[in-house]
């Protein structure tokens, strides 16, 4: 892929970081309701938590973890950092796959759940394992969406050999200052 211009990788950080700080702060409204639904006493309530979750998960979360991950490839591929260079954007890269292939086999069980909670026969205590199984599972999506966060503003040294390779055959090539080139 080719250098963007400033404008472009602006606009394409831009949506990166909206996508990225939407998808953590969409897991801390699931990790909520998750709780509430865990705890809750009121069967109502808790069914709504459930739910609710279900519409959370797919039409927040998943588009959001979707978003993340193709705008951070485009926004690599079209900079100086590049997809593979560095360890910390190869490291983030793996993460945001995981997370987000995990979220997709999390929401199966949230589905599940989800409908059984809009079913006549809910009762929120025979399902207390997997309630606090979505629980256990939000908390550890938000620290994982975290160390990503962290991997993007602290941007920790260290080239992949890739990128040592990359570095070393841009310093070997001569620039190019359109002199005697027609």
């Amino acid at each position: 892929m080719a250098a963007m211009t400033p404008r472009q990788r602006k606009l394409a950080l831009t949506a990166h970081v909206a996508a990225s700080v939407g998808w953590l702060g969409a897991v801390a409204a699931f990790l909520a309701l998750a709780a509430v639904g865990m705890t809750g006493q009121n069967a109502q309530t808790t069914r709504a938590m459930y739910m609710a979750m279900e519409v959370t998960g797919w039409y927040v979360i998943v588009p959001l973890a979707a978003a993340s991950l193709l705008t951070g490839v485009i926004s690599a591929l079209g900079t100086t950092w590049g997809l593979l260079r560095y360890y910390w954007v190869v490291v983030k890269l793996v993460i945001t796959v995981l997370a987000t292939i995990l979220l997709l086999v999390h929401m199966g069980p949230v589905s599940y759940v989800a409908g059984l909670a809009a079913g006549p026969d809910w009762s929120a205590g025979d399902h207390a394992g997997l309630a606090g199984q979505l629980v256990i599972q939000s908390g550890a999506a938000m620290l994982v969406l975290l160390v990503a966060a962290v991997l993007s503003v602290y941007k920790p040294q260290g080239l992949t050999r890739y990128g040592r390779r990359k570095r070393q055959q841009q310093r070997t090539v001569p620039p190019t200052d359109g002199v005697g080139a027609r």
